[in-house]
């Protein structure tokens, strides 16, 4: 059984670390986190992100990150692949994922999501608890959505986008990268890039580009 670590610390990471302990498919040597922590749900604190090539060169070599910010998620991710490591997907015993889908690296599925055929989830994305994703649906690398999203068919997500809790989008919509949609918030058309949409239905609240 090959041997794991877990970037992060905090609530995000307790979740991934349950699941892995659940899964049974490798073994969770610890954690890593540029915060002090003792252990958590009895996995050991390794260390800041400093120990990553010394924990690679003792044969540890697959990683999951266990943190919710895209951004920071990203820029962990090609850290990890650069020293050599290979991303586990964390997919709960409690999702339901059809067979038609197709699934990129370093994946989170939290309990009680759904991935429904010819859905494509990308690297290093996180699918949340009781989260939704339809038919034909198109999550690009990095993205979260969060728990209780709901996303019906045929809608794309950009790079790096977040969807907030209980947010729900209509058939064929994208959500352009790195944009934000609020929590409850009900998306009837199309996200540019980084933009933020509150409401019901979803409004422009703040364009960065």
């Amino acid at each position: 059984m090959e041997r794991a670590i877990i970037i992060g610390g905090g609530g995000h990471a307790k979740v991934v670390m349950d699941i892995i302990q659940r899964m049974e498919t490798c073994e969770l040597v610890g954690f890593t986190d540029n915060e002090e922590h003792q252990e958590m749900c009895g996995v050991p604190y390794l260390g800041n992100d400093s120990v990553l090539p010394s924990l690679f060169d003792k044969g540890i070599t697959r990683f999951c990150i266990g943190v919710g910010d895209n951004r920071i998620r990203k820029k962990l991710f090609h850290k990890l692949l650069s020293i050599g490591f290979t991303p586990v997907n964390v997919i709960s015993p409690n999702a339901y994922i059809s067979q038609y889908a197709r699934l990129g690296q370093g994946i989170v599925i939290m309990p009680g999501a759904v991935v429904n055929p010819h859905s494509v989830i990308a690297d290093n994305v996180i699918i949340n608890t009781l989260s939704g994703v339809d038919h034909d649906c198109r999550i690009c690398s990095h993205a979260h959505i969060a728990p209780g999203v709901s996303l019906t068919g045929n809608v794309t997500v950009g790079e790096g986008a977040f969807l907030g809790t209980g947010s729900k989008v209509i058939p064929g919509v994208s959500i352009g990268e790195w944009s934000t949609v609020g929590a409850g918030a009900v998306v009837l058309s199309d996200i540019p890039p980084e933009t933020t949409v509150v409401g019901v239905p979803a409004d422009k609240l703040i364009n960065r580009g």
